[in-house]
């Protein structure tokens, strides 16, 4: 391999670097603004104290809370929340999402 090869090689490799990191850029910036138009459609649908526990739930459940989010996006865009959730409203939303625990009842025979 000559110079002038490797010196091909290697413009092409930064091309393919800086194109793969433009799509990144481009990528990480759609998902941003998705996420922006989530938090304002949550702003205008929630009241503040639901807010606040959606976001506690957040820290410690995140794909959960996620779900939830979309869920209420979903309502709030097909136009069948009337009000403002409110936070009972919230837990009562939460209590039907979550799974019911099996309780297990282990015995010992002998």
């Amino acid at each position: 391999m000559g110079d002038d090869e490797l010196a091909e090689i290697r413009r092409q490799r930064m091309m393919q670097l800086q194109q793969q990191q433009m799509a990144e850029q481009e990528q990480a910036q759609r998902q941003q603004q998705m996420q922006a138009q989530i938090q304002s459609v949550l702003m205008q649908a929630m009241e503040p104290e639901a807010r606040e526990r959606l976001n506690t739930i957040r820290l410690t459940k995140p794909e959960f809370a996620a779900a939830v989010e979309q869920q209420i996006v979903a309502l709030a865009q097909s136009g069948r929340l009337r009000q403002k959730i409110t936070d009972d409203q919230l837990k009562q939303l939460l209590s039907q999402i979550v799974p019911q625990k099996k309780e297990f009842n282990i015995r010992r025979v002998g």
